[in-house]
């Protein structure tokens, strides 16, 4: 029987998910089809029982509903729910709904692809302090980066992550700005940037070290002014296209089993976003 996906948000016409994991299924010959569905607010709780109705063997989760579709799930792993949010679904043996979210293993692993995994006791600089970073924060802390600090426009946001991962400390963007070198991996995980936000920087990288390590979360530019400022400074770039695959390939293992092919998947949207 044809398996079948969805991810679901409002929007979703953007969402490149589909492309992706229709690409991996053909690619493995699985006999299998991912959808994009809008649903609105107002129809979630709908949503998932149509889901669940209707046979869906899983599915993807983005805004708005990662922290409101909670409720209307059986169980949650142990990053999502320390995390309060769920960006893929799993529909367990048993018919269960679990939720899981693969964006913060997504990035760490999409990091340690391009610099090892010998610098896990390197002090990082995590820059915002929303969902994104949050995630980040906690699947760093899980596989053992321990010298993180949170900077935030609101410093309070960034101390609630930090009190609850016991470790860590929460700065200002002006601190963080005046003490770039005291940091070896700097991650930008705020919305500055994106092709459809404030193409800007969220602080100066005056002081930014040459030898350092810049990672953005947004794969829309590539290059964000963030990673071209870095990379003038002689630091080595992460884009946030590596993240976006590799959460999509975590689901991917959930659902069906195994680990498909990424590096081919990156090459392929890399060169729709035209990059090298």
């Amino acid at each position: 029987m044809k398996k079948w996906f969805a991810v679901i948000g409002d929007p979703i016409a953007q969402s490149k998910s589909p492309e992706m994991h229709n690409a991996w299924y053909e690619e493995e010959n699985v006999d299998a089809a991912y959808i994009p569905v809008h649903v609105k607010h107002e129809h979630l709780q709908q949503a998932v029982a149509s889901f669940k109705l209707l046979g869906a063997s899983g599915w993807n989760v983005t805004i708005p509903h990662k922290q409101t579709i909670i409720p209307f799930l059986d169980e949650l792993d142990e990053l999502a729910a320390k995390m309060g949010a769920v960006n893929t679904v799993v529909r367990t043996a048993e018919g269960k709904l679990k939720g899981y979210n693969t964006d913060g293993p997504g990035f760490v692993k999409a990091l340690e692809q391009v610099i090892g995994t010998n610098k896990r006791d390197a002090p990082i600089l995590l820059i915002g302090a929303g969902g994104a970073a949050r995630g980040i924060a906690f699947a760093l802390q899980l596989i053992g980066y321990s010298d993180i600090t949170i900077a935030n426009r609101t410093v309070e946001n960034a101390q609630q992550i930090t009190d609850e991962m016991n470790e860590g400390q929460a700065i200002s963007l002006q601190q963080a700005e005046q003490n770039l070198a005291a940091f070896q991996i700097f991650i930008q995980t705020t919305p500055a940037g994106m092709t459809t936000g404030d193409f800007a920087l969220p602080f100066s990288l005056e002081k930014f070290p040459a030898s350092a390590i810049a990672a953005d979360i947004v794969y829309n530019p590539l290059m964000t002014p963030f990673l071209q400022a870095a990379e003038q400074k002689g630091a080595t770039i992460v884009n946030g296209l590596g993240m976006f695959v590799h959460q999509g390939a975590i689901a991917y293992e959930y659902w069906l089993g195994h680990y498909p092919n990424t590096n081919a998947m990156i090459a392929r949207l890399t060169a729709q976003l035209g990059g090298k």
